[in-house]
């Protein structure tokens, strides 16, 4: 193995020699007639992130956004404890602005958006001090926008997929994407809806068993305008998500009720065993809204930029729960209960709004070799509030003001970044519950109110072209998300399980720490640990026949990760060094396997957690008539450590199939996908709370599913639709062209 990799080491050195040697003999007049495609790489390293294309890939973008997103190599997602990429626990954003949302509402909006409206999506695994120092370990960015034209252009992307357990349940998503420029200003639709039907069986123990019939129907709209004013640029993005899920649930189980005993002190209680079966239907309406106005400025020297952007966003939820009918049966009663039904018994809401402000400028620095500096400020305002049953029962408020400084130069083969980021936090609020004698306490939260100065680091030297080893630090802070926060139930609850927030927890700060070696591109190797303090964290435990879901902070916890990428072309095995030596290629369009390993161990004090290995194996196949098959495997180790949860089985086993086919000189794409081919994906954990029983918990979705996907460009009879092919007739560059909102 050693022997392999130090020889495709060598082979990629030689390549990159020979495509620049090739390059450098093309004579100038040959470049006035050419035409320059740029073609995008399914995977590209840099060194703050992981660059995945999404728009390329059919064995990516042919189902929900989830679904292409659990695909990623080095990523592990699960229900019960979020998302985590090489060890580092992920904070999501959508074009550039963070989501707040975490766990169950996070899955439930991802699975509601279509992955072709994807164009890729970046792992920021080193955020800078440009970055907000919330973003915790890693940022997982979500990029949806495509770039405008200079005509009208249409693209309508459709997938169908079914699976066929118990019985058949169908998805279906349909998009349009609409572009055009004009002499004044461009603009961009996107619109799309889907549909999906799903199963989800449970078991928490032996206490509740549950099978839920799931249908879920989500719509998005993706709008903006951009005003070309002179060299600067004024862009207008407006954004609507709604989603409408229901839930149909039968469960059965065992239970303890607790009842007070007459005439003594209220918390004295007596407890009755009982069984029981129930049909309950649960609702979940979500509504999020974003609207960002962005003012480019920009100078004669290209480098040199001057933004300003102010963002509003507002997102509401509601839920609701209602029992059809419960059946009930004590064990020191000699016949059942009679069939009751309870009606609503979970009436939920919340609503959150957003806005903030931010200033950021970079300019050409005369330092060392050549550098830069960039500087910029924030403030944000939050509010979050929950209701049940009209009552207020949490009212939350976080103030930030940042400000940042950062500086890079260049030192021959070294590459410096050093910086700093200070914020100041002012989160208060008030929470209202129930006691235990049916009283309501109102009471203050635990006030957050710091100044704190959050330093970055990264050096990198060039060992040869492409060929680079870096070594990084940051510090960074992540604040409970409001899913986190929020002390109402938004998940099913049975009658003998209690789902709920915390509204006390404190923010978590990283310190994270990475060596990394990477070449070309695809390969790579590095080790990185995390140290966070207040680590937020999900718990499950039991407490005789009830169930406690809950979220806690980890005071003190490490998170270790070592991590392999290595591409293997398969011409290695078939044809000599000398004629590979003299072939120029470009790894997207040949037979290739890449392989992925990780390794993470979660380190947290009175917990003996063992360490798991991630495996990814993704092959490209070029078959006869252009036909790419592309099949993927992952695989996780079971019996390991995952926070408070032990795997009992892989949270990854699945192997997935694509074939793809283009037509009509590549204006329709066709797929088609068959995913965990061996229905082998399923979450079975024990977990470890550090208080109460261990609770046994498995999960499995339908997740063997087989489908077509279909993106079709519509032609246009414009005599303008035929773009420029020569780039050296372009008079003004496009600066990270697109209407929709880059990422930040």
């Amino acid at each position: 193995m050693k022997k392999t990799i130090i020889t495709l080491s060598f082979l990629g050195t030689v390549f990159t020699f020979a495509q620049e040697k090739t390059n450098n003999q093309v004579k100038e007049k040959q470049i006035e007639g050419i035409t320059i495609t740029k073609t995008k790489k399914a995977v590209e390293q840099k060194a703050d992130r992981t660059i995945f294309d999404f728009s390329e890939q059919p064995q990516l973008n042919n189902g929900n956004v989830l679904e292409g997103i659990k695909k990623l190599p080095g990523l592990v997602s699960t229900d019960i404890a979020g998302m985590m990429y090489q060890g580092k626990v992920l904070d999501v954003y959508l074009n550039g602005r963070p989501l707040n949302i975490t766990s169950n509402e996070l899955n439930s909006f991802l699975e509601g958006m279509p992955a072709n409206s994807v164009d890729r999506i970046e792992v920021i695994t080193q955020p800078g001090a440009e970055f907000p120092a919330t973003s915790g370990g890693a940022i997982m960015n979500i990029i949806t926008n495509k770039n405008a034209n200079k005509y009208l252009t249409a693209t309508y992307s459709g997938n169908y997929s079914f699976t066929n357990y118990d019985k058949l349940r169908s998805r279906t998503t349909n998009s349009i994407n609409l572009n055009a420029r004009n002499k004044i200003f461009g603009w961009q639709l996107n619109v799309g809806q889907n549909y999906r039907e799903s199963m989800l069986n449970t078991n928490q123990d032996v206490l509740l068993t549950s099978n839920t019939d799931r249908f879920g129907k989500g719509y998005f709209a993706k709008s903006g305008l951009t005003f070309d004013l002179g060299q600067d640029r004024l862009l207008v993005n407006y954004d609507i998500y709604h989603n409408n899920n229901d839930n149909y649930t039968l469960s059965n189980g065992d239970g303890q009720e607790r009842n007070p005993i007459p005439n003594t002190n209220p918390q004295q209680y007596t407890f009755r065993d009982f069984s029981f079966d129930a049909s309950d239907a649960a609702h979940t309406l979500t509504t999020r809204q974003e609207a960002v106005v962005t003012y480019q400025k920009r100078f004669s020297d290209k480098a040199q930029k001057l933004d300003f952007q102010f963002g509003y966003t507002k997102s509401d939820s509601k839920f609701a729960q209602d029992n059809i009918f419960r059946d009930v049966s004590y064990a020191d009663a000699s016949s059942p209960e009679p069939r009751i039904s309870l009606g609503n018994i979970l009436d939920n809401t919340s609503d959150m709004r957003i806005a903030n402000f931010k200033v950021d400028y970079s300019q050409p620095l005369n330092l060392l070799d050549g550098g830069k500096v960039s500087l910029g400020g924030l403030y944000e305002h939050q509010g979050f509030d929950t209701e049940s049953r009209g009552i207020t029962n949490l009212d939350y408020t976080r103030q930030t003001t940042a400000t940042y400084l950062e500086f890079q130069a260049k030192l021959k083969k070294f590459d410096f970044i050093l910086g700093t980021r200070a914020e100041n936090y002012d989160i208060s609020g008030i929470t209202r519950y129930y006691n235990q004698t049916n009283t309501l306490i109102e009471a203050d939260l635990i006030p957050f109110n710091k100044f704190k100065l959050f330093p970055n680091a990264s050096v990198q030297y060039n060992l040869m072209n492409q060929v680079y080893v870096a070594a990084n630090y940051n510090k960074k802070i992540s604040l409970p998300s409001i899913s986190a926060l929020n002390p109402n139930n938004v998940t099913f609850q049975g009658p003998n399980t209690q789902v709920t927030g915390n509204p006390n927890l404190q923010p978590t700060i990283f310190d994270n720490y990475e060596l990394k070696i990477s070449a070309f591109d695809y390969a790579f190797i590095g080790y990185s640990v995390s140290s966070a303090k207040n680590q937020v964290a999900q718990i499950i435990r039991k407490d005789g026949k009830n169930l406690f879901n809950e979220q806690v902070n980890i005071s003190d916890m490490r998170i270790h990760n070592f991590n392999v990428g290595l591409p293997v072309p398969f011409m290695i095995f078939s044809k000599p060094l000398s004629e590979i030596m003299k072939f120029n290629f470009n790894p997207d369009k040949i037979n290739f396997m890449y392989i992925y390993a990780g390794y993470q161990k979660h380190d947290i004090d009175n917990l003996n957690n063992r360490g798991f290995w991630i495996f990814n194996l993704m092959t490209q196949i070029i078959l006869p008539k252009e036909i790419k098959l592309t099949a993927n495997y992952s695989y996780l180790t079971p019996k390991a450590g995952y926070f408070y949860f032990t795997a009992e089985k892989p949270f990854n086993n699945s192997f997935d199939l694509t074939l793809t086919k283009k037509f009509m000189d590549n204006r329709l794409t066709v797929s088609v996908f068959a995913n965990d081919i061996f229905n082998g994906q399923v979450m079975q954990v024990r977990s470890n709370p550090p208080s109460g029983e261990a609770v046994f918990l498995r999960s499995k979705y339908d997740t063997r599913n087989f489908g077509l996907s279909v993106n079709y460009k519509i032609p246009t009879k414009n005599k303008l639709a035929k773009e420029d092919a020569n780039i050296l007739n372009q008079t003004k560059k496009e600066e990270n062209g697109g209407v929709m909102q880059q990422g930040q």
